[in-house]
């Protein structure tokens, strides 16, 4: 659950629990990144999701690159637009 932390802390920890994830054999993680704060005093009320969008391309740099398999949208039940589903490719080796 990345929801609410900075930007860099929040890509460290994403870091440190795929590589164990990956290393332990799992081949599904749920990345909840929240959906951002709106912006309520903007003409156009937008969203500042900084965590959401840059999650997939923090996953597709490296180091994570050789570990994910693909990135989507999580079910309503499981975080909607503000969570993903990332499935991590099988381990090389024993």
């Amino acid at each position: 659950d990345l929801h609410g932390i900075p930007s860099g802390n929040a890509h460290a920890r994403l870091l440190g629990c795929t590589r164990l994830a990956h290393a332990s054999g799992r081949r599904l993680v749920l990345v909840i990144t929240g959906k951002g704060r709106a912006d309520e005093d903007a003409i156009q009320p937008r969203r500042h999701g900084i965590l959401r969008h840059s999650l997939p391309h923090w996953l597709a740099a490296p180091p994570l690159a050789g570990a994910v398999l693909q990135v989507a949208s999580a079910h309503q039940k499981h975080g909607g637009g503000g969570a993903y589903y990332v499935y991590l490719r099988r381990r090389r080796g024993g």
